[in-house]
Order: C-alpha cells, then structure tokens, then sequence
C-alpha cells in the first residue's frame, strides 16, 4: 500500500512504512526522481517550472511560490496515497515541514481524502517515542496491501 508520511521528509517515519511493506510517499523519493532525471538542468530541490503550475491545482495563484512548489510535488503525493501516518508538532529533527501554509493544505487534503489516517504527537521522552512507534506499527499491519 502506498502510504504518505508527514513531515515528508522523515527518514524515520519512511523506514518504518518500508519495513512493514508498504511503499512510503515522502519527499526524498520524489526528489530522488528529478535528480535522477537527465533534463533537469539545476541543482537537487529546485523545482521546475511545470512544479509551480501543478500546484495551482491545489492552491490559488495569490499563493507564495514557496508553497506552490512544494504543494506542486507533494499534492500529487497525497492523490496517490491509499493511507498516512501524520506526526504533530515534530521537532524539526524529526523531518521539517517547510512551509506552514503548505503543511496546513496537505493535512487539509489527507482528511479530505477519506483514507486512513493515523495521527500521533511527536514523542518528548523515551516511553512515548516507544508507544508511537507501537501505535504506527499496529497501523502499518492493519493495512491491507
């Protein structure tokens, strides 16, 4: 199944829908793919101009070119998504958000989605980074895929 994480760029969060087989939709793997890709012409995180058009299918043209880029890499994330495992109020460690406007819109848009969304607070200890772990664990094997 594939299952978006958020913060998107969690390494952690990535792993962990990896090692119960699912497909993680993160940053990094979309990242992965325009640098790979031979016509991209700038360095990694840039974003191409058909970027920037994609994401006004999610938010206005009044909207920072900041969060339109990044809605344009990760809405098409969201859509594809079967489930996501969300983590409030990450340290930024953890794997930073970027832009608040972006973050708020791609929350708005998984609970839009009606798929199945797990929803954790970010750990401030030991036992409670182990029972969210738990908690995503339980999840990740729920899910059918």
């Amino acid at each position: 199944m594939k299952v978006f994480i958020f913060p998107p760029n969690s390494l952690i969060l990535s792993d962990l829908v990896e090692r119960f087989g699912h497909t993680p939709l993160s940053l990094g793997r979309a990242v992965g793919e325009r640098v790979r890709d031979p016509g991209l012409d700038n360095p990694p995180l840039n974003l191409t101009e058909e970027d920037l058009v994609r994401g006004l299918k999610y938010v206005s043209i009044e909207a920072p070119s900041g969060v339109r880029g990044r809605m344009g890499v990760m809405g098409p994330m969201v859509e594809e998504a079967e489930a996501a495992v969300v983590v409030r109020n990450a340290d930024y460690a953890f794997g930073c958000s970027g832009c608040a406007r972006a973050s708020l819109q791609i929350l708005y848009l998984l609970r839009r989605r009606g798929i199945p969304v797990l929803e954790v607070e970010y750990p401030r200890d030991r036992e409670e980074a182990r029972r969210m772990v738990r908690r995503i664990a339980e999840f990740l094997r729920r899910l059918k895929g």
